[in-house]
């Protein structure tokens, strides 16, 4: 900082009494929250600061103050981490779809180790914890599997797709991306100069109208194969079918060019309906052994590799004998259901959405795999409907964790085993404080898995057996 911009800059001493917004701070960043954002201390009471990493000392805008807490923005680097580093990509600063490139991969990894610890100790109660070292990518770039990029119409009129800047709706517009697969790359500055050529209308937000509003882009990475979706308001897209069949021809991966109608005025990304214009509606990927039919729409984990390395860690760890009757509650489309199914005697999928349920069906027949079935419904209303005792349970809910009629339900049937896969730690050690605090079940071993390399997000999974006399957490006071 300059003579004249120190001059200029607001006081940094700091009192007690003094904690105003707009106020510029000096802090320390000691930790990293689940958000991704750094956390320093002023005095007795937390900064959060995005963009930061522990090691940095720096100067912060205080943007939201609280009594005991505050959300700052990063005014200055005074002194640099030992674990900073230069993103690799150009728009790192501004994209809000990465929030940890500029910290070094190793660090990552410590970070979101210590993520699930302290969710688990401080939530979860445990005072032991029996965890294994991280699960990590072979490559912190080019791992992601789909990228689903928002389409807008920038202030000349030219087609944009790229993600939301930090904390706003403004678009950062790419060309490519470094964290998707490579192979989509090409694909993504193309289709937006057709898109132009086409004139097609692009969705505005805030009057709700315009068509296109998102596009979508998957790969197969063992297959290669390529599905290209566009999300819209409206089926009526000028020339469509020729524009479909000039990507199929131009690009030999690309197996089907589908779009879906999503005509609501909200953020969830895909509606309901999909229809195929040229190729086919989904790729093929194998997965543990497995081939697999995905669709546009359809869930699968976005870093494959680590998928599996995550499922070879659950099969290590149960140590399957081939006699096991095993329940996959929210098993999606068959997943991991699929490959435990050829090391058990029988497997009950659970699932809630049809269309999931149905995949994992056609999955199914295409393996041969014949002693597993599957149910659409609610776990919460499907698990007591069952009337059997599981030899093992596999949980993998959504990010707000399980409904409290499933744990309830499992402390009622008391599978021997439970097998907790979450994308969470905070709903994670809330749900295995509820099932081990009544000494039915100890945790006896944890596994966080990377699947999500320079985010804060990650996976873990938790093994729960009865009656070892492990990690039992600590009784509310």
């Amino acid at each position: 900082m300059t003579d004249n911009e120190a001059n200029n800059c607001p006081s940094t001493e700091t009192t007690p009494e003094m904690w105003q917004q707009g106020q510029i701070v000096e802090v320390t960043i000691t930790d990293l929250n689940d958000t991704g954002e750094g956390v320093g201390r002023l005095g007795s009471r937390v900064v959060f600061v995005s963009d930061t990493v522990s090691g940095d000392r720096v100067l912060v805008r205080l943007v939201r103050v609280k009594p005991n807490y505050a959300v700052g923005k990063l005014y200055q680097l005074l002194e640099k981490s030992p674990h900073r580093i230069r993103p690799q990509c150009i728009v790192a600063d501004k994209c809000g779809g990465c929030q940890w490139q500029h910290i070094d991969y190793d660090y990552q990894q410590l970070a979101k180790q210590n993520l699930v610890v302290q969710a688990l100790t401080r939530i979860g109660g445990f005072s032991s914890l029996p965890i294994a070292p991280i699960l990590v990518s072979q490559s912190a770039l080019a791992y992601r599997n789909k990228a689903t990029y928002p389409l807008k119409r920038s202030t000349t009129g030219q087609v944009q797709a790229g993600y939301y800047q930090k904390g706003s709706h403004q678009l950062v517009n790419l060309n490519q991306c470094p964290v998707q697969d490579t192979r989509l790359n090409p694909l993504l500055a193309q289709i937006k100069q057709d898109i132009q050529k086409r004139g097609w209308s692009l969705y505005d937000e805030r009057r709700h109208q315009g068509k296109l509003r998102h596009l979508s882009l998957r790969v197969g990475r063992r297959s290669g194969e390529i599905l290209l979706t566009l999300v819209s308001t409206n089926w009526n897209l000028v020339d469509l079918e020729v524009q479909a069949q000039e990507w199929v021809r131009e690009y030999p991966q690309l197996v089907g060019v589908c779009i879906n109608l999503q005509p609501d005025r909200t953020n969830i990304i895909f509606g309901s309906e999909t229809r195929c214009i040229a190729g086919q509606p989904y790729l093929r990927e194998e997965f543990a052994g497995i081939e697999f039919q995905l669709k546009p729409d359809t869930f699968f984990q976005i870093n494959t590799e680590v998928a599996e390395a995550l499922l070879k860690a659950i099969a290590r760890e149960l140590k399957l004998n081939g006699k096991e009757l095993l329940v996959d509650a929210y098993c999606g489309i068959g997943t991991f259901t699929l490959p435990l199914a050829k090391q058990v005697r029988q497997v009950i999928g659970l699932e809630v959405q049809s269309g999931a349920v149905a995949q994992a069906q056609i999955n199914a027949q295409i393996n041969g795999i014949t002693n597993v079935t599957f149910q659409e419904g609610t776990v919460e209303n499907l698990l007591p409907q069952l009337g059997i005792v599981p030899d093992i349970v596999l949980l993998d809910p959504p990010r707000q964790g399980c409904d409290r009629a499933v744990i309830d339900t499992l402390l009622s049937i008391l599978p021997k085993r439970i097998v907790y896969v979450s994308c969470k730690p905070a709903t994670l050690a809330r749900d295995l404080k509820l099932l081990c605090q009544t000494g039915n079940y100890d945790l006896i071993h944890l596994q966080a898995a990377d699947f999500f390399p320079q985010t804060p997000h990650l996976e873990s999974v938790a093994f729960l057996y009865q009656g070892i006399g492990c990690s039992i957490p600590n009784s509310p006071e």
